[in-house]
This record gives structure tokens, sequence and C-alpha cells, in this order.
């Protein structure tokens, strides 16, 4: 710390530094002091003739169009959520513990040089699926229970955002069925429609929407005025750098972009609550399923459980 205050203070009374950039990513000086804030009062108080520039609106901008090295960062992450989810249906059975489906995804991250999931993964089962941000672990998964995973691996410093639901006996019942096809059609729909123009604020407003068009048919949801009894989060947000990236930008679907399409349905009088949710890449034309290759129809998760 001595060594790097007194080369920082040799370049700053050099006469070459005329601004210091710093990330106040806070609203308020006031706030919890976060370095920023200590070194920008350190230069106030120490070197008054130097200005002072908040970054963060930059590193906003910065972030919201991924490069093709960010992109390709971001799909080798999707490869090895991939496995982890996978790992997790091909292993689970009635009585299993939370504990033990995450064991099992981080051992596949581990298997391929991930030590650690982009964020804390929330992995939970039965009426568990209903606390929304969940990391206890400790319950345990009853025969017919639906397994929710929200999880993401991260690859040169890119993270994925990923939720897959499946019943722990490898079974959807007729339930499940009807409320999974709900949000599959909902997503399914998204990335047929989302490209370039579309206003970003309106995603999760076309989900909801679209969604309620399919519970009203489902003979679930009678009025929109009532959807927010079955959808509890929003459907949208960026992803990047962070699970959920700070962006800035004029508020537009442009090429580049990638935002989570997060579509979830919680049915507490049934009992059965999940989220089906999938990384999206705007391109010049329309968009990109990034995680569409990770099992996400019910044919295809009942079959690649073997329960088929």
């Amino acid at each position: 710390m001595a060594a790097f205050r007194n080369d920082f203070s040799r370049q700053l009374f050099s006469g070459n530094v005329k601004k210091v950039y710093l990330d106040f990513d806070k609203v308020y000086e006031n706030t919890p002091a976060v370095e920023a804030y200590r070194l920008g009062k350190y230069l106030k108080e120490h070197a008054p003739f130097v200005g002072l520039g908040n970054l963060h609106p930059i590193m906003k901008q910065l972030r919201l169009i991924k490069k093709p090295c960010e992109i390709e960062a971001m799909k080798k992450a999707e490869t090895i959520t991939k496995a982890g989810i996978e790992a997790m249906m091909k292993a689970s059975k009635p009585g299993m513990y939370e504990y033990q489906y995450k064991a099992e995804f981080d051992y596949a991250l581990a298997q391929r040089g991930v030590l650690s999931p982009g964020f804390p993964s929330i992995i939970s089962s039965g009426k568990n699926n209903f606390k929304i941000h969940y990391y206890d672990y400790r319950g345990q998964a009853q025969d017919g229970d639906m397994i929710l995973n929200d999880v993401g691996a991260v690859w040169d410093y890119e993270i994925n955002d990923v939720s897959r639901a499946f019943p722990c006996n490898g079974r959807f019942n007729d339930r499940q069925k009807l409320l999974y096809e709900c949000i599959y059609n909902t997503s399914e729909y998204m990335f047929s429609t989302l490209k370039p123009g579309v206003p970003l604020l309106d995603v999760d407003k076309i989900i909801r929407k679209y969604t309620f068009e399919q519970l009203k048919e489902a003979g679930v949801c009678k009025n929109f005025e009532d959807i927010g009894t079955y959808m509890w989060h929003g459907g949208a947000h960026h992803v990047g750098f962070d699970v959920h990236d700070v962006v800035e930008g004029s508020g537009l679907a442009v090429p580049g972009v990638v935002f989570c399409v997060d579509i979830g349905v919680y049915h507490e009088e049934w009992g059965i609550g999940f989220r089906l949710e999938d990384n999206c890449l705007i391109t010049e034309d329309g968009c990109e399923n990034l995680s569409r290759a990770i099992p996400r129809q019910i044919d295809e998760i009942e079959a690649f459980m073997g329960r088929r």
C-alpha cells in the first residue's frame, strides 16, 4: 500500500495528470464508504488541483454491447452450465437433498476448470421453489416435486444466467405440464420476436401479457389484473460481467446486447413453482438463444432423464 501511495503521489504531482476517473457507483457520498470514495476524499484533500470524474456511466456504456470475444466467452460458459444442469438431471431421484443437486452442479463445473459458479446458485425443491432467492440447500425432494435451479458458470469473467426446472422423478404430471407449457410457449414467442429496435423496457411487459394469455387459455388465470398472483418477478435483465449487469444505452435492443428472458410461474394452491430462463443475444436481424442447447422442452427433459 505504501509503495502504491508513493507512486500514485509521484504521478499526481508530475503535472501530467489533469483528471482522475473513479468508479463512483453510489448515488450519495454518505453511503457506506467504498474504495473510490476513500480515494476521492484523499485527492480532494491532498491534490485539489486534479479533477475528479465518474467512471461508472462510461463503464455502463462499454458493458452494453458485447465484443465478439465476450460473446465467445459467454458461449463457452453456456456449455459448462449445460454440463452442470445435465448432471443434476441425470442424478435426480426422489429423496435427494438440494445440497446433493448443488454438489452435482459444482462438480461438473470444477471438472471443466470453473472452481466456483458465476453467482450463488439457487437450487430448490417443492415448496422451497416459492422462495425466489433461496440459498439454504437443506430441503429434500419428495416424489413428484419440481426441482428449480437458477445457475450459471463464468468463463473469462463473462457470466451466464440460466434457469431450468424438472420433476425429481423425471416425469411431469398433468398440472406441471400445463404450467410448464405456458412458460415454454412464452419463451418461444419471445425468441421469435426479439430483434434490434425493440424497447428493452417493453420485454417484461410483453412476457407478462403473453404468459397471461397462456394461463387464461389453460384456465388458470381469468383476468390480467390477477397475473401478479402467478408471476412474482421481472422477466428480463442484462447479463455479462455481472449476473445482473449494469449497462446504459438508448433503451433499444441493438446487435451485441445480451440479456436474460426469464419467465416464472408460481401456483401456490397447486404447490408448483418454477421458471425458464435463457440468455438472448440480439443479432443483426433477430436474436439467438445462447442457452437453447440445455434441455428445455418437456419431451426433451424426460428423454434426457431416461424416463420416457
